[in-house]
């Protein structure tokens, strides 16, 4: 029965992102509006239709993972596992072999060690399959964000990872919510990681007119609502998140940020990468994360779009959160932190959620960056360029990925 269900909170934070490697400097990027976009640096792009993208800047593992060790990990996994640290010390949380069994992993990656396989593929077809490294297919395979992560943590408890495209950062927080509601774990280490930007991922989303293509400005390349969008900027990073149950939380007193009460998930069935006409599966999933919390469209305080910036996306969530609120949705603030971190895929709902339990926390509605024209079929209040203090009660958070995923998140604070 759902009066049986455990109440979950989350009482730790950890973000590596394209405008803050810690959730201390990830906030201060949020309130002031700071862009990560810029010229690809990781690889030479000259010759690509797209040059830019959100990467995550002066990234220094020390401290968080061995040198020898993190050398033979890709790039996701290292934003996984120190984001995941980050936030188990956040928590004050200590992991031993009393609790082990009781503490989870889930942490979704959309495409896993994608420049781990790029570098072994070049060596193979280059040096032969003798020279392919051992390490490749641990390196390249999308769960090893979560195994690393357990390992490095100690924690034994249940662990999956999900692959649902760029709603695999919120598939993983909800799926560990819902392991917590039905008392098979006491803690759940859960969030997504990525590290996208490569020579095949830009190609790749390029290719499919996903990329916006605004090379000589790309600072405002991402503009989420805005008429002259043209598409999103790709990104990296991750966030994660430390739900509880709030039975556990409160018996070793821990800091308690916020209140999950809702998830809801539903599919498309329409197309690989378009959604419904109307967002009808996305507006499913907002009612349904709404529903289980309880929740009526009045109490909700503000929206985190998935607003990736693409022509289809914007519209479409605009009509789902007018379908499933209502008359409400025009007095809901809606902002779309792409518009500052660029696109993370699997990662972004892992760090959206971080931020929008920040904006709980601290009374602080991110911005939408680089609003300038606005759009008949975007016609909410995108919170344009300048970030707002306001208490909130309710958030909810939206990503939607290729394959038709919709996903929900319902945070709000403790009662």
């Amino acid at each position: 029965m759902v009066e049986d269900l455990h109440r979950v909170v989350v009482t730790g934070l950890g973000a590596v992102t394209p405008i803050g490697n810690t959730v201390a400097d990830y906030l201060e990027g949020l309130k002031a509006g700071r862009n990560g976009v810029a010229a690809i640096s990781l690889f030479d792009a000259s010759a690509h239709a797209c040059r830019f993208a959100a990467e995550v800047k002066g990234f220094d593992p020390t401290g968080f993972l061995e040198p020898k060790e993190s050398k033979r990990w890709d790039r996701f996994c290292k934003f996984g596992v120190v984001a995941a640290k980050q936030a188990i010390a956040d928590s004050g949380l200590h992991i031993d072999e009393g609790n082990a069994s009781r503490i989870g992993v889930i942490i979704g990656s959309g495409v896993g060690g994608l420049l781990t396989m790029e570098t072994q593929a070049h060596v193979l077809n280059e040096k032969g399959p003798g020279r392919v490294s051992p390490f490749t297919v641990p390196m390249m395979i999308p769960n090893m964000a979560t195994g690393l992560a357990a390992i490095a943590l100690g924690a034994k408890g249940p662990s999956s990872a999900v692959a649902t495209a760029c709603a695999a950062g919120s598939n993983a927080i909800g799926d560990a919510y819902r392991l917590l509601q039905l008392g098979k774990a006491d803690v759940m280490v859960c969030g997504g990681a990525e590290a996208g930007i490569t020579p095949l991922g830009v190609a790749g989303f390029a290719s499919a007119k996903a990329l916006s293509f605004r090379n000589d400005d790309p600072a405002t390349a991402s503009r989420p609502f805005d008429a002259e969008r043209d598409g999103f900027v790709i990104g990296e990073g991750s966030g994660v998140l430390i739900l509880e149950t709030l039975e556990h939380a409160k018996s070793r007193g821990a800091t308690i940020h916020a209140e999950i009460v809702g998830y809801g998930m539903t599919c498309d069935a329409h197309h690989i990468t378009s959604p419904t006409p109307g967002g009808v599966g996305g507006a499913e999933a907002i009612s349904l994360a709404l529903k289980e919390g309880k929740l009526e469209p009045n109490s909700v305080d503000y929206i985190n779009a998935h607003g990736t910036s693409t022509p289809a996306n914007d519209s479409n969530e605009t009509t789902a959160i007018k379908s499933a609120l209502g008359d409400r949705a025009h007095q809901i603030p809606v902002s779309s932190t792409k518009s500052m971190t660029g696109h993370l895929l699997g990662g972004s709902g892992g760090i959206e959620a971080v931020a929008c339990v920040l904006a709980l926390k601290h009374g602080i509605i991110p911005p939408t960056i680089n609003y300038a024209n606005p759009d008949p079929a975007c016609d909410l209040d995108y919170v344009p360029n300048t970030a707002r203090e306001h208490k909130l009660g309710v958030v909810l958070s939206n990503s939607f990925g290729f394959g038709g995923h919709n996903v929900c998140l319902a945070f709000r604070q403790l009662a």
